[in-house]
């Protein structure tokens, strides 16, 4: 992994080994484990064991008892491991414990999302948010930090706004805060116009949503490959969190019908809270959808509990009421062709292979244009920019050219129609 400095400059190469611990109250955290083992994978950690803790409720000074703790210590000097990985966000006080008595670096589950964000954000709108939602975590915690957030350095954690020094106060932090806050305000404004320009164009929007590397950015490239627009395309890769800025493209269907078509952040059970605030802004894209294609990864075992968790996170955003439709994702990776069982809406596709992408395509014919009427309009030579009209929005099936005018017969949304039906030579 990269090594940075204090003012984001790679420094080195650097390499960790850890340890993940889960805490197991009373829900199963198999899932939870697994899944941070692949978010260590992809903050480029070599993960040398698990260890899993049962308790009642947490440990107020170690989480996971004082007993524990010097199990863990042990496991570390055996394993030779430099870094310890909680599945649990931790205190301040929590994480100096813990250093303490481990001696090498702790961080926890929101450290370790926060640095991933922090290494894939690219655009200033998405780097902003990063930084924000980790001074969000940093600010009740200055006082008790350890090794994780105290000194200068590189690794895990300290991406993003760039570690600051023990003495910084809670003022600078919130003035920081502020500042960025303001910035978000200006780009959300900017965002509001663009959008006020797509109402106006009445274009519907299409968001692809769904758990982290479910594959919505291949199906966003696959989607555009149909219509011939591959010079769009979006980073598109095989990991967690591969993309995190939101991307929107046009997509104009042969019927004429145009769309926008949204590819949203991929959600992850225990997302950060000040991540899901951070990204509000991002995500409120969501919340205008007239149409959610739930991406899931039907190869992977437990697929329901990425529904649930991508369930949640669109409620929290008030999304949550949206018309979606299911589309599992990756069939081709399926041993046998046992399809879910599921009393909501579903297709099944690979966007790989490109198996049943017609069935996308008449879904969203289907959910956003199913108000087509066929009409025969004769249209007069000195309309021409209603000829032109026709031609660029509603889908023209035949036309003839007579003496007064052009007779086109096409089918088109209701409301062109009401607006054109003068023409009407029924």
């Amino acid at each position: 992994m990269l090594r940075f400095s204090e003012n984001n400059d790679v420094i080195q190469n650097e390499e960790y080994k850890a340890i993940l611990v889960g805490l197991q109250l009373k829900e199963d955290i198999s899932y939870s484990m697994e899944e941070l083992e692949g978010l260590a994978e992809a903050a480029e950690v070599e993960v040398l064991g698990t260890m899993v803790q049962s308790l009642e409720r947490p440990n107020g000074a170690t989480f996971i008892g004082k007993g524990k703790v010097e199990e863990l210590a042990e496991l570390c000097r055996n394993m030779e491991a430099d870094m310890v990985i909680f599945n649990d966000e931790l205190s301040g006080m929590q994480l100096r414990n813990l250093e303490d008595t481990v001696g090498i670096r702790v961080i926890d589950r929101t450290i370790l999302i926060l640095d991933i964000f922090a290494a894939r954000a690219v655009s200033r709108e998405g780097k902003l948010q990063v930084e924000l939602a980790q001074l969000q975590y940093r600010m009740p915690r200055l006082l008790g930090f350890g090794k994780s957030l105290s000194r200068l350095g590189g690794g895990i954690g300290t991406r993003g706004p760039g570690e600051k020094k023990l003495e910084t106060d809670r003022r600078h932090v919130q003035r920081r805060m502020d500042d960025i806050k303001a910035e978000l305000v200006e780009i959300k404004g900017n965002r509001n116009v663009q959008r006020a320009k797509r109402v106006k164009a009445g274009l519907p929007i299409v968001a692809l949503v769904g758990y982290t590397n479910a594959g919505k950015s291949a199906i966003m490239n696959r989607l555009l490959e149909s219509v011939y627009r591959e010079e769009k395309a979006v980073l598109e890769k095989d990991m967690l969190f591969a993309t995190l800025d939101t991307s929107q493209r046009n997509i104009k269907l042969d019927t004429n019908d145009e769309f926008i078509l949204i590819d949203t952040v991929g959600f992850v059970s225990k997302l950060p809270h000040s991540l899901v605030n951070a990204f509000k802004a991002t995500l409120e894209e969501v919340t205008y959808a007239d149409l959610l294609l739930h991406v899931v990864d039907a190869s992977y075992a437990a697929n329901e509990f990425h529904i649930d968790v991508t369930n949640k996170v669109l409620r929290e955003i008030g999304a949550g009421n949206k018309e979606r439709v299911l589309v599992y994702n990756k069939i081709d990776l399926l041993e046998n062709e046992a399809m879910p069982v599921t009393e909501e809406e579903y297709i099944c596709i690979s966007a790989k292979r490109g198996d049943n992408f017609d069935q996308i395509i008449n879904v969203i014919k289907t959910k956003l244009f199913s108000d087509r009427v066929t009409a025969k309009l004769l249209i007069p030579y000195d309309r021409g920019d209603i000829s032109s009209y026709l031609c660029e929005n509603a889908r023209v099936l035949s036309t003839e050219y007579v003496e007064s005018g052009t007779a086109f017969e096409v089918e088109l949304a209701q409301a062109d129609y009401n607006r054109l039906k003068e023409y009407d030579t029924i």
